[in-house]
């Protein structure tokens, strides 16, 4: 692509809603979606935007063309992250990775499905680890390449590979810098299942109406809850369960809940 034809960096993060559903698409193909200061920001915006978003009861990420997301974008003439004097590159030490899209979506109070339409490597793969659920295409990789470029996984894959998948497998995957294939990353534990390429959206979507149909305050709650619950002890975990149990049960969607239940028939929450 021409310097002429060059993507806008406003579209360079697709957002759509439709069916309480938000879908967040990588949009610079040319590059595999590799993530540009520029992207960053605006990723972060549309994350907050979907949680902001009253409408919004489940979010969908992934990317448009052959990759899910390729890392960041190194190139600092094409506004990258990083760049050496010696013309080589590296992740700038001015990149602040506290206040960008893994804390962002860490903090995400609605549900979001990671649908790796190719390959999640570096920080694609920390922010597909960073997803609550991971569909994968045939052609789905996660590539965690870190230790081979003389890093470490920057954006979350400390935290994130140990709970998912224990100490041993996360060691062998981020010591080695192992590519998992889409059948890998769900015989590990990193992903729900792997469908066919040219299915993955509608999967995802799929799954999305599912979570969507069901009561938008008790799934955020419930993820909320999970969150906490990976560093509190038992007890202090029950009792925070407690407290958003109780104004749950004021709520008009737990006496839809019970009445749909009765009258046999699907529930219609309204979110209040």
């Amino acid at each position: 692509m021409s310097k002429a034809q060059e993507m806008p960096a406003e579209e360079e993060v697709l957002y759509e809603v439709s069916e309480h559903i938000a879908t967040i698409t990588f949009n610079a193909p040319e590059r595999m979606n590799t993530i540009s200061r520029s992207m960053l920001d605006l990723l972060t915006r549309r994350l907050i935007e979907a949680n902001q978003d009253k409408d919004v009861r489940c979010v969908i990420m992934t990317g448009r063309g052959r990759a899910f997301c390729a890392g960041l974008d190194l190139r600092p003439e094409k506004g990258g992250v990083g760049g050496l004097s010696d013309g080589s590159t590296a992740v700038s030490t001015t990149l602040d990775l506290r206040n960008t899209p893994p804390t962002v979506l860490f903090e995400l109070e609605k549900p979001i499905i990671a649908a790796i339409n190719g390959g999640a490597a570096g920080y694609g793969m920390d922010t597909a680890l960073g997803c609550d659920i991971r569909l994968m295409g045939k052609s789905g990789k996660l590539a965690a390449a870190f230790c081979k470029r003389g890093i470490v996984p920057e954006s979350g894959g400390t935290w994130f590979l140990p709970r998912l998948i224990g100490w041993s497998k996360a060691s062998e995957l981020i010591f080695t810098g192992r590519t998992l294939n889409a059948e890998e990353a769900v015989a590990w534990g990193l992903a729900s299942e792997v469908v066919e390429d040219a299915d993955l959206m509608a999967r995802a979507r799929e799954m999305a109406r599912e979570i969507a149909g069901n009561a938008p305050l008790a799934v955020q709650a419930a993820k909320r809850m999970m969150r906490m619950g990976l560093n509190e002890p038992f007890p202090e975990h029950v009792h925070h369960v407690y407290l958003q149990l109780l104004p749950l049960l004021k709520t008009e969607d737990v006496k839809e809940g019970m009445m749909s239940f009765m009258e046999k028939r699907p529930p219609v929450f309204k979110g209040r």
